[in-house]
């Protein structure tokens, strides 16, 4: 297999792959707050695998466990104890997926990359698409799956600059909107404070001179949208040249979004970490509902 992979891969290619000695599969799936949006796991039965797969836990061992804050990005160090258990090498090439479609994978695409690691990809359409197409699928009980993840890769985590910024960052960023834009990825009942936030203590509105753009507009049937109809979209809504701070409720979908301006060929991107969760439960910040 070659070293380099692309940033989206369908079940084709990983069915073609999928014995290849680099090749670690991961599983990012999170129960999905979204309304629309269902996992074709549900909530009772055995969870269901692509073969092979590991579970890549956003909820309680990728993330920030010292805050009370959803899906806040680990320290460097942490990051590389979690992923060298999965087995991860330096030279693993990596597919993400999750059971929903295309919707907290593309979270774990960027929390990787901002760790040094390039190598790696969503699967287009995720568990939904490889039930699609008649794939073989894997049972895995609790047990089993952490026998399977006790390992000890060589991964080595290189944070990089500038991928994930907090809440002064995009406050800075609000006062010279010639250079930056803040894009908040949730729907636009939320944005404009018409529909209640599903987390207790949380604000409705959004960040003062922020714009909306659901993220939602660069899905099609679960799948991404083709570059070129991302491009349009991205085209369409903004200054391309800007830099781009993505934001939503908590960190999550921000990034499906992030995914399509990437595939649509944008690289100066970024999430607020925190999103939503964090800017409105803070109350010395400023929220609009306009």
């Amino acid at each position: 297999m070659k070293d380099y992979v692309s940033a989206l891969v369908d079940v084709v290619w990983l069915n073609s792959h999928i014995n290849d000695t680099n090749l670690i599969i991961l599983d990012a799936s999170v129960k999905p707050v979204v309304s629309g949006f269902v996992s074709v796991n549900g909530s009772t039965g055995p969870h269901i695998f692509i073969p092979g797969a590991k579970f890549f836990d956003l909820e309680n061992r990728f993330c920030d466990l010292k805050t009370d804050l959803p899906h806040m990005m680990p320290t460097a160090s942490q990051f590389e104890k979690e992923f060298r258990s999965l087995g991860i090498n330096e030279n693993s090439i990596i597919v993400i997926y999750d059971d929903v479609g295309v919707y907290s994978s593309p979270r774990a695409w960027w929390m990787i990359r901002a760790m040094g690691h390039e190598r790696v990809a969503v699967l287009d359409g995720g568990l939904p698409a490889w039930l699609e197409a008649g794939l073989t699928v894997t049972e895995i009980n609790e047990t089993l799956q952490v026998e399977a993840e006790n390992q000890s890769g060589s991964f080595v985590a290189r944070e990089q600059v500038g991928f994930f910024v907090n809440a002064d960052v995009v406050s800075e960023t609000l006062c010279d909107r010639r250079e930056c834009c803040v894009v908040d990825a949730r729907s636009s009942d939320r944005f404009y404070a018409k529909a209640p936030e599903p987390r207790a203590g949380v604000r409705s509105g959004h960040i003062p001179g922020s714009k909306n753009l659901p993220f939602t507009v660069v899905l099609k049937n679960g799948y991404m949208q083709d570059s070129k109809i991302l491009r349009e979209i991205f085209e369409d809504f903004m200054n391309l040249d800007n830099k781009i701070i993505f934001t939503c409720g908590s960190g999550l979908t921000a990034c499906v979004l992030l995914f399509g301006a990437y595939l649509a060929g944008l690289r100066s991107l970024t999430i607020y970490d925190g999103s939503w969760a964090d800017w409105g439960a803070d109350l010395n910040r400023e929220v609009s509902i306009e």
